[in-house]
């Protein structure tokens, strides 16, 4: 059923689309394209069809928040609107990845597919970060909170001494 509304979506996109405009199925970004979308730290490129974003956290903040903020890194970068940009502008980008590290050591990563998040859900999502941005440090519980729906929405791994046996 997912194919057929795509399909139908991309029909009713070419309908209504401006003199000049054309709906591009098979096209991913370019490297122009993603260039500093994520902000000037992130490092974009595409594996495939799905775009891999690194990005530096601070050690400071990993040594002040430990655990917490070493995990909730990757969903503060997927549940933006960046990435849904990237999923609208290019409907052949299957997923985004993000991988976050500190001292070039990796901490997390998580990847988001395309289809894994609706209008309501990506609104959630990014009302989640906007709280961890906001609230996050003197509320923690946002922080956690956008962990739990990262983990609920996401393929993620962290690395080893954030993980919990």
């Amino acid at each position: 059923m997912k194919g057929r509304a795509r399909r139908l979506a991309v029909i009713l996109a070419a309908a209504i689309c401006t003199p000049g405009c054309t709906v591009e199925e098979g096209r991913l970004p370019t490297a122009e394209e993603l260039s500093g979308l994520y902000g000037g730290d992130a490092e974009l490129q595409m594996n495939g069809n799905v775009v891999d974003v690194q990005v530096s956290q601070d050690p400071a903040q990993i040594r002040h928040g430990g655990t917490l903020w070493a995990k909730v890194g990757p969903y503060v970068f997927l549940f933006s609107p960046q990435t849904q940009e990237v999923f609208e502008r290019f409907p052949a980008v299957a997923a985004v990845r993000v991988r976050t590290f500190s001292n070039q050591a990796q901490l997390a990563e998580a990847m988001l597919r395309r289809d894994e998040l609706n209008s309501v859900t990506w609104r959630e999502a990014n009302q989640r970060v906007a709280k961890a941005r906001l609230e996050g440090t003197r509320s923690p519980g946002h922080l956690e909170a956008l962990v739990r729906y990262g983990e609920d929405h996401t393929e993620f791994e962290y690395a080893p001494r954030f993980r919990e046996d």
